[in-house]
């Protein structure tokens, strides 16, 4: 079994983001409504989290793989030390960070909100998937009627009632539209829902007294497709006006998935209305299911791509600590000595190799995560989701929501490889927590929208809405950046590289965009490759802009000059090893054909 302590959180980085690159301390704490929080208090939550997960929380991560929950006659109950992490987040204040004041919470903004959660997420991932209760109790504060916030957000928040978001079906999955489940009006305001959901994350468990599910539903005699759903809070235990729990709600888990990895965390099938009545409300009083339940789906996509950026940070530094400690051959320039001492193998080349490429995705990540949170709290500091002034900074975080899910699901799994790859044989033993993390972390190409489906979104939609608007006001900044002296001349070469691989973004976009005149197959065939190639630029872009910080503060902190190189190191990497390769996808794409499309069912 893997140790207890196979977290290895990078806080160092996660500061450097928020605090020296991204300035949160000037730009968004004490600002709006995040006027009650300040760094000093920030950086303090942050170092005392780290502690309290490291001590508490990871020792779940395996032993919540090694004795998964149990269902039995409908009741799903979580191994012990599970639910003393869950306890703990709680206890941590953790949730209260995520409200705002006038909900009682501290009113963080969102970037200290989700540099917290990846340091939760690294620890333990079933554990922070326990969490929802507090992002249902803000939805249902920005979208649910008085008499909907009066009867719920007080107990969520006080009694840590935990949330669900039900959305999937057996026949209705990636297509949320082909939903069967209904719901019929009762009168009093109160709905009455009939159906089976299908990989419902956490809906049964026995780590809190109430689960609130935020479920889609069919009103009787609504239109099909999306369009024709609406979104309903309905708790497992009934719960009466004055916050009273009542009799159970006829929600029951009727099955437990068996899974390749996660497996702490509980996915459930549930189903309403059998035999009995199960009751909910709908959210607002208003029938706007797809639109409401995407203020849960954009929070949980994001999560997702936190979570593989956790992991493959931790897997990393899991890889470079056996690296140094790893003895074996001698040094390559010595091979034909048969008397060269051995060394440990981070100083073989290739070992070298896959170290940086691991550092400098997992370094690129965390910056396109943390940059896409601080547009968030711009976003809220000029009035919230489609506020009129921050109407453009909305649509830039849009915008860059499929590359965090999408780009940092996908290439984490691929890079996991590697991490194993510098264990050897060891990597591929239980001994070591590396093949956990790979399990653990595939399933997040696939849940909240495949790869594919983020990549639709972006071009089809983020994209295309306002005629490239968006998309074109980023890469603008990417270019001042690229044509500036930002970093002197010790980031030259780099802004030289940026540049180019900027311009054969734009090719690839252009040659798509004409594409399209022949057919929407071509979005099909290459929008996975361009998800990825908008992404390693923007990613390309941070890290050439951290990398300028970096030489500021070496001059003035000369004491991190270690942390410092490393960040001037992972930009050089990534401008000289992955920007080049924008050019071979830019002609894949120009070269785009649709023969595949008429190849017979029966030759595949």
């Amino acid at each position: 079994m893997s140790s207890p302590n196979h977290y290895k959180p990078n806080l160092r980085d996660i500061s450097f983001n928020l605090f020296e690159f991204l300035d949160i301390g000037k730009t968004s704490l004490g600002k709006g409504p995040f006027g009650d929080m300040d760094e000093t208090a920030a950086r303090q939550t942050l170092e005392t989290l780290e502690q309290v997960l490291l001590k508490e929380v990871a020792p779940s991560f395996a032993e919540s793989d090694h004795h998964p929950p149990v269902w039995e006659n409908g009741k799903v109950t979580l191994p012990p030390l599970l639910k003393r992490a869950i306890a703990t987040y709680y206890d941590s204040g953790m949730p209260e960070l995520e409200l705002p004041t006038h909900m009682g919470g501290l009113g963080a903004p969102p970037s200290l909100c989700w540099g917290a959660f990846e340091l939760l997420v690294g620890a333990s991932a079933p554990v922070a998937f326990y969490t929802l209760g507090t992002l249902v109790s803000r939805v249902i504060d920005r979208l649910g009627t008085e008499a909907q916030k009066r009867r719920f957000l007080p107990y969520i928040n006080e009694k840590r009632w935990i949330g669900a978001m039900v959305l999937t079906e057996p026949d209705a999955g990636s297509d949320v539209g082909a939903a069967r489940t209904k719901a019929r009006h009762v009168g009093n305001g109160l709905w009455e829902l009939e159906g089976v959901k299908r990989f419902i994350t956490n809906a049964e468990h026995d780590a809190s007294e109430n689960i609130i599910h935020m479920v889609l539903a069919r009103p009787e005699g609504a239109g099909p497709g999306t369009k024709g759903l609406s979104l309903f809070i309905v708790p497992k235990l009934w719960v009466e006006e004055g916050g009273k729990l009542g009799e159970h709600n006829n929600v029951v888990c009727t099955k437990l998935e068996k899974k390749m990895g996660i497996k702490g965390s509980v996915t459930c099938e549930l189903t309403f209305g059998d035999g009995k009545p199960t009751r909910g409300l709908l959210l607002g009083e208003v029938h706007e299911g797809m639109r409401q339940m995407f203020h849960i789906i954009e929070q949980a996509r994001m999560a997702v791509g936190m979570k593989s950026m956790a992991t493959l940070s931790t897997a990393y530094l899991n890889a470079l600590d056996f690296a140094k400690e790893r003895k074996q051959g001698a040094d390559l320039l010595a091979g034909r000595d048969k008397a060269a001492p051995r060394v440990n193998i981070i100083r073989h080349p290739d070992v070298r190799r896959m170290l940086m490429m691991q550092k400098a995705h997992a370094e690129g990540m965390r910056a396109l995560c943390l940059f896409t949170a601080s547009i968030q709290d711009q976003v809220e500091i000029k009035g919230g989701h489609r506020a009129l002034d921050a109407a453009e900074l909305d649509a830039l975080n849009d915008l860059l929501l499929p590359l965090v899910k999408g780009y940092c699901s996908e290439k984490a799994y691929e890079l996991l490889a590697l991490s194993l790859q510098c264990f050897g044989g060891s990597g591929y033993l239980a001994d070591y927590p590396i093949e956990q993390y790979i399990r653990d972390q595939k399933i997040d190409t696939l849940y909240e929208g495949t790869t594919h489906i983020q990549a639709l979104d972006l071009i089809l939609r983020k994209m295309a809405r306002d005629g490239g608007a968006t998309i074109q006001g980023l890469l603008s900044q990417v270019r001042q950046t690229a044509e500036s002296e930002l970093g002197g001349k010790e980031l030259e070469a780099e802004r030289a590289a940026l540049g180019k691989a900027l311009t054969d973004l734009e090719t690839m976009l252009g040659a798509l965009m004409g594409k399209l005149g022949e057919s929407l197959y071509h979005v099909g065939m290459q929008g996975n490759r361009v998800l990825m190639s908008v992404a390693e630029v923007i990613i390309g872009w941070l890290l050439v802009r951290h990398a300028a910080v970096a030489l500021e503060r070496t001059k003035a902190n000369p004491g991190d000059k270690a942390f410092y190189a490393g960040k001037l190191a992972s930009a050089r990497w990534y401008c000289r090893e992955v920007l080049p390769q924008l050019s071979h996808a830019a002609r894949m794409v120009e070269q785009s054909a649709l023969d595949l499309m008429e190849v017979p069912e029966e030759a595949f």
